[in-house]
């Protein structure tokens, strides 16, 4: 074991930090929860998304879905529509699939082993250990995006946190700090102090319990850590989308198929532009490949920018009027003619909700 993680230090680290988690931890919905279902939620939901955010989707969530069984036995759709407006859309598709494979594999009763968390989908190390140890007290770490930031600064690990030999350190060194007969109150107690007081920008280090033993408060380094990858310029694509309009009003609308990007969820047909390919032969190309129909394009309805993980759009919405062409579903996907009031019931990415907020 290295000086770094010398017993002594481990104990002093442990009670120190379990005691601030003690008196100093939020009042959140999901705290002190002995239901793995509902602790399971709030952690799929906590992914890339800040707690004011979550906290409305998870009441409501499981207001629609109060058991896991009710989660299994809906609809794919009704699983969107309620996770609507949330964002990474594949934690609400895994998190449904992995609901049926627990009805149907494990009797309904959610594993309670890191090991067999982690086969189902959607449960990472990060997932799996989080509702292992919270509710199922096992020994094992729950290392996120704030953990992780904790931990350098902690130890003043100048390493490349993207790279995985650090990934492992820090795993390693998580699971070291673990008390017994307290594990998920610890990883808890950490991820809370990388979410007030560790902060990514201006830490509060005058507030933090453990600065006096902090080796990047210690060597004044701790707002140049974690170290990541530089993250290069997000490109951009130009992206043409229709909102199709039959004689008798009614709109056309396809659902994507599931192992596509924002996979179930319903929108405007459309995609993105060729190189030198002019937004109204965009459409009606993307139009003509994805439903098989054939349209006129009129006059440009809005244009929305919107910016992904790992990329930039923008959305040049025309209105259309369908010509021609039965509706066919390509890929797993699906369509359908709806009048806008209709529109509630299906579940749509942020971009379209614009375009309907538009209509």
């Amino acid at each position: 074991m290295s000086e770094s993680l010398s017993p002594d230090r481990i104990i002093q680290l442990r009670q120190i930090l379990l005691d601030w988690y003690d008196h100093s931890h939020r009042d959140l919905p999901w705290r002190g929860e002995t239901d793995p279902y509902r602790v399971w939620v709030s952690e799929i939901m906590l992914q890339q998304t800040q707690v004011t955010t979550v906290m409305p989707y998870y009441h409501r969530f499981l207001q629609r879905f109060p058991t896991l069984a009710d989660l299994a036995a809906a609809s794919l759709d009704e699983v969107l529509k309620a996770w609507e407006g949330l964002g990474y859309y594949a934690r609400a598709r895994n998190l449904h699939a992995a609901a049926r494979q627990v009805m149907e594999e494990h009797d309904g009763q959610i594993p309670d082993s890191l090991a067999a968390l982690r086969q189902l989908p959607g449960l990472g190390d990060y997932t799996a250990g989080a509702v292992a140890s919270i509710t199922f007290g096992e020994p094992v770490p729950a290392v996120d995006g704030n953990v992780k930031r904790v931990l350098t600064r902690l130890f003043a690990i100048t390493d490349n946190i993207s790279l995985g030999t650090t990934s492992r350190r820090l795993r390693d060194l998580a699971a070291a700090l673990l008390p017994p007969g307290r594990p998920g109150d610890f990883n808890q107690a950490l991820m809370e102090l990388g979410a007030v007081v560790c902060t990514p920008v201006s830490p509060q280090c005058m507030m933090c319990p453990v600065r006096e033993v902090c080796g990047g408060w210690v060597q004044g380094i701790q707002e140049m850590l974690p170290v990541r990858r530089e993250r290069g310029k997000l490109p951009h694509h130009d992206v043409a989308a229709g909102v199709i309009r039959r004689q008798d009003g009614h709109l056309l609308i396809a659902r994507r198929s599931v192992t596509a990007m924002l996979g179930g969820l319903w929108g405007f047909p459309g995609g993105r532009c060729r190189a030198g390919e002019s937004l109204p032969d965009c459409l009606r190309r993307q139009v003509r490949a994805q439903i098989g129909v054939d349209i006129a394009v009129d006059q440009p309805l809005t244009t929305i920018r919107h910016s992904y993980t790992h990329f930039r759009i923008t959305l040049h919405v025309f209105e259309c009027r369908y010509l021609g062409g039965e509706p066919q579903t390509v890929d797993g996907a699906d369509w359908r003619w709806l009048r806008l009031e209709d529109f509630a019931d299906f579940a749509f990415p942020v971009t379209d909700q614009k375009i309907i907020a538009r209509l």
